[in-house]
């Protein structure tokens, strides 16, 4: 595997033979360049705007040197592939809105911008330096140890050079052995721009594109991402129910009162035979569509929210079920979807699997959040994880950051709540 970053190329035998000490060479080298130009524009900037401050018109210029850092950073995040593969982005929002106002007050109220700010200041007046310092130390310095026969030969009319300024040379002997020297240097110096380069690729990554930092944008994103599916899944539902309840339904009714108008009409005999069959059946297809439409998403949960859709599921149980929830107005469209199947499930579960003789469900909105609580007197001993056909319900309740939690002790009761931190959107319809 190729090594995506410098630290990784020189524990490696081949790291002298390859491109990362050039590649390490050119990431002090641009870094001593770009902070001097970022101290130039900073210092120029900062001078002019405070000079013109007097007269009002130098605080837009303040703005500018507030927000400098964020060119800066991004100057240092593309040198950073020099040396690093790994992708360093931005840690910055996307405006509520288009234009340069709402750009300009998102971006000053960003911690990213700040922390930006931050280091091109520590970039322009100290980290360029030492990137300079270690240039000069670790590759100049044997560069010119190697050229000393060169220079012995050139300025020197061949009867002395200069090592580095300090020693005089006068024999062609001496010359090659300083030349030979300089050689061993500039293969450790090869080491030494490596750390140099790996360690200020790591203080920029920390201050400015830290990998936890990614990671954690990785992770919000995921989240958005998780529930801008549960939305549209939960609306493709919804236009299901709609279709099918609209196109197919209407027809099969049509067709059934159609059948019963020819059944009436037809004389005794095969053909009415035949017509009160086809009646029968295309009545239990429209039985068995409407369970379907319902199943997918129930209308009255759409039409008249959460509290309705639950007395209808607890009048349609097996099992007696006693209702106490009572919510003062509409919950968001996912988290009714989500609670309403859930007491189905648990509902289902406790017809097939409890025995009991009675459930009730309970709960609420309170302090923000949707508290359900399904019970039954049943035997106990549920798992969840057993193929209840909670296990995704639980998946689609994490996806609104709700908990689901199950209690079912051997002998019972059976107890399920789940809670979803959600706030109501509008007063709830009673006409149901």
């Amino acid at each position: 595997m190729h090594p995506r970053n410098v630290w990784q190329a020189m524990s490696r035998p081949g790291f002298l033979l390859s491109a990362w000490p050039w590649r390490s060479v050119a990431y002090l080298i641009t870094g001593a360049v770009t902070g001097v130009a970022a101290l130039v524009a900073i210092v120029t900037v900062a001078a002019v705007s405070g000079a013109l401050a007097i007269v009002v018109v130098g605080i837009p210029l303040l703005v500018v040197v507030a927000l400098s850092g964020i060119p800066v950073a991004g100057v240092e995040r593309r040198r950073l592939r020099l040396i690093d593969h790994d992708p360093a982005s931005g840690q910055h929002q996307e405006p509520a809105a288009p234009g340069l106002w709402t750009w300009v007050t998102t971006r000053l109220r960003e911690q990213a911008t700040w922390r930006e700010l931050g280091y091109a200041l520590l970039f322009a007046g100290l980290l360029w330096p030492v990137d300079a310092l270690v240039i000069t130390v670790a590759l100049l310095f044997p560069l010119s140890m190697v050229a000393t026969p060169l220079l012995m030969a050139t300025v020197g009319d061949g009867n002395e050079a200069k090592v580095l300024k300090q020693w005089t040379v006068t024999t062609w002997p001496t010359a090659f052995g300083v030349a030979v020297l300089g050689l061993l240097l500039l293969v450790l110096c090869a080491y030494l721009l490596g750390v140099a380069a790996g360690a200020r690729a790591e203080l920029t990554r920390l201050l400015i594109a830290s990998r936890e930092g990614e990671l954690g944008a990785k992770v919000v994103e995921l989240a958005r991402s998780r529930v801008r599916l549960v939305d549209a899944f939960e609306a493709e539902r919804r236009r299901i129910e709609r279709d099918l309840h609209d196109g197919a339904q209407q027809r099969l009714v049509a067709l059934t009162m159609s059948l019963g108008l020819a059944r009436l009409d037809a004389p005794p005999g095969p053909l009415a035979d035949q017509l009160t069959k086809a009646h029968e059946e295309a009545g239990k297809a429209l039985a068995e569509l409407r369970e379907l439409i319902h199943g997918i998403h129930p209308k009255v949960l759409a039409d008249y929210g959460l509290e309705a859709a639950v007395a209808d599921a607890a009048d349609r149980s097996v099992v007696p079920v006693d209702v106490d929830l009572e919510l003062p107005g509409r919950l968001p469209q996912a988290v009714e979807s989500a609670a309403y199947f859930v007491v189905c499930e648990a509902l289902a579960n406790v017809a097939k699997h409890s025995g009991a003789d009675r459930a009730r469900v309970s709960g609420g909105h309170r302090d923000g959040r949707l508290s359900l609580e399904v019970r039954d007197d049943g035997r106990g001993g549920a798992d969840a994880s057993a193929g209840s056909g909670l296990t995704g319900l639980a998946d689609r309740v994490s996806v609104l950051d709700g908990r689901l939690a199950l209690s079912s002790p051997p002998g019972g009761p059976t107890l399920l709540r789940v809670e979803f931190p959600c706030e109501l959107t509008k007063a709830a319809d009673r006409s149901a």
